[in-house]
């Protein structure tokens, strides 16, 4: 909860937010559609009109027509995502302005330009596309877009790589190595093809001939939660549970993903436990938020967090509070809304909508 809310909704008891949340929602009716991201609170899941993964909650957004409002319980880049991908007669709020993304900020502006000055020597728009992953800022987003790439998420990695390969010689991923490197695996990419590109050293920290036999250049970045998982988790896991199964989200290193029983995005790892029988024990390799509610949703198994007690918990997802909502909710015309100017707006939205058709 951010320091400028009201005295009125720091103080107010849960009981009493939930109740002005529900009041809030039936008065604005179907003006109003709540998102909530898979890693919010559970008490904050609890008032979202639909509950996902990024790509899944972009998808609602952009499919939207008659709402007013998008109230987005998610992180920045998020929201940015939703306003881009609608029009102006949508307005977009993020309930915490503070909800950022450690990982999206690991690629700046100024940082990805050099690199891809540099890449101008061995083609440019000509051989190189550009991936992005849904983690980054509405600039970069843009950027990829005026150079003829897409947007990717965890759930459609596959589908972006076979948009990209199918038009250029290689891929500039960035900013989550992990997403980008398992992705490449699975694609039949060899890791010898595949260059990290270290954003603090000259070159990337790489030389001519690395690039020039690289069929992927991946951005030096990583997800703060997803790294938290090693391969001695899984390997403990397997000791405590040997008929127990891993589901890991793709951000994770390649060391725990090729160990695991299965690998993928957050909507994967729903459906994934799900589907498993009662009685079955199932750790999961991601963020705790969820792990928790899948514990609670699923009483007839052992869900367990992969990693003990390391609290894998992203502090972003979990700045939105019930005290966020209700005032967001019971203030719109006086919260600031999220808004991506021109022309980043429409060519973010070129990559969007790429991101779109290959799904």
């Amino acid at each position: 909860m951010y320091n400028s809310l009201p005295q009125e909704y720091r103080e107010a008891t849960t009981e009493e937010l939930k109740k002005r949340i529900k009041a809030a929602k039936e008065q604005l009716g179907s003006k109003l559609i709540v998102l909530a991201h898979h890693y919010q609170r559970i008490e904050v899941i609890e008032f979202g009109d639909e509950v996902g993964d990024s790509y899944g909650l972009s998808k609602i957004a952009a499919e939207q027509k008659d709402v007013e409002y998008i109230v987005f319980c998610g992180v920045h880049f998020m929201a940015e995502s939703a306003d881009i991908l609608t029009d102006d007669s949508k307005t977009v709020f993020l309930p915490n302005p503070l909800a950022g993304c450690p990982m999206a900020d690991m690629a700046e502006m100024a940082d990805v330009m050099e690199a891809w000055e540099y890449l101008e020597e061995f083609g440019g728009d000509e051989k190189v596309m550009p991936i992005s992953y849904m983690n980054t800022a509405a600039g970069l987003k843009a950027f990829t877009g005026k150079h003829g790439g897409l947007i990717c998420t965890s759930s459609n990695a596959m589908g972006a790589y076979k948009y990209g390969f199918d038009r250029k010689e290689k891929l500039f991923f960035f900013p989550d190595e992990h997403l980008g490197y398992n992705t490449g695996i699975n694609f039949g990419i060899k890791p010898e093809e595949m260059v990290i590109w270290d954003f603090s050293r000259d070159s990337g920290g790489l030389t001519k001939e690395q690039i020039d036999k690289a069929k992927v250049i991946l951005w030096k970045g990583h997800c703060h939660v997803h790294t938290n998982f090693k391969p001695e988790h899984v390997e403990q896991f397997r000791i405590d549970y040997p008929d127990g199964k891993i589901v890991v989200h793709p951000e994770c290193p390649h060391d725990v993903v090729r160990l695991a029983d299965a690998a993928g995005s957050t909507k994967f790892i729903v459906d994934y436990v799900t589907k498993q029988p009662a009685g079955t024990t199932i750790a999961i390799g991601t963020e705790l938020n969820l792990v928790s509610r899948m514990a609670k949703t699923f009483p007839d198994k052992k869900i367990v967090e992969l990693s003990g007690q390391t609290c894998a918990v992203c502090a972003n997802m979990y700045r939105t509070t019930l005290n966020d909502l209700a005032y967001t909710l019971e203030n719109l015309q006086d919260v600031k809304p999220i808004r991506v100017p021109e022309p980043a707006k429409s060519e973010a939205l070129l990559a969007l909508k790429r991101m779109l058709e290959v799904s």
